[in-house]
């Protein structure tokens, strides 16, 4: 695996989450990373910038950084929109049958599963949720 990160940013809109994924696949063969932690590289980046082109209402950006680190990718998403919290959110209800539960809030459960050390924080009038991918070296 290349020592190379990864640094994108791009407006808040859905045609852009299809434009990120098109760069992480580039990124993820350039840097030779296994097929298994490509996919689960570009699910979590799906996921979170989905959630910004959707949701955050007023945000004209989102960035996504990728950075390389032993046996791990740190990522990062920040953008300008409302302050929000997606980890202050309860749980996902996984247990209950599918007619049953609440819209909502899968796609942070799917983050927090396929990494490590989630964090969100707001700083300087920027939403970033920051986390590691475990990957193979």
């Amino acid at each position: 695996m290349t020592r190379t990160g990864f640094h994108q940013r791009l407006p808040a809109t859905l045609d852009s989450v299809a434009e990120l994924l098109d760069a992480l696949e580039a990124y993820a063969e350039e840097a030779d990373l296994d097929p298994a932690a490509a996919a689960r590289l570009n699910l979590v980046a799906e996921e979170i910038a989905a959630n910004v082109a959707m949701h955050a209402e007023g945000a004209t950006y989102f960035e996504l950084s990728v950075m390389p680190r032993d046996g791990a990718l740190d990522i990062s998403i920040q953008d300008d929109g409302p302050e929000y919290d997606p980890l202050a959110r309860d749980d996902a209800d996984t247990d209950s049958d599918v007619e049953e539960r609440e819209i909502g809030g899968l796609g942070v459960h799917l983050v927090r599963k396929l990494t490590q050390g989630v964090r969100y924080e707001r700083q300087a009038g920027l939403n970033r949720l920051s986390c590691s991918l475990m990957v193979a070296d």
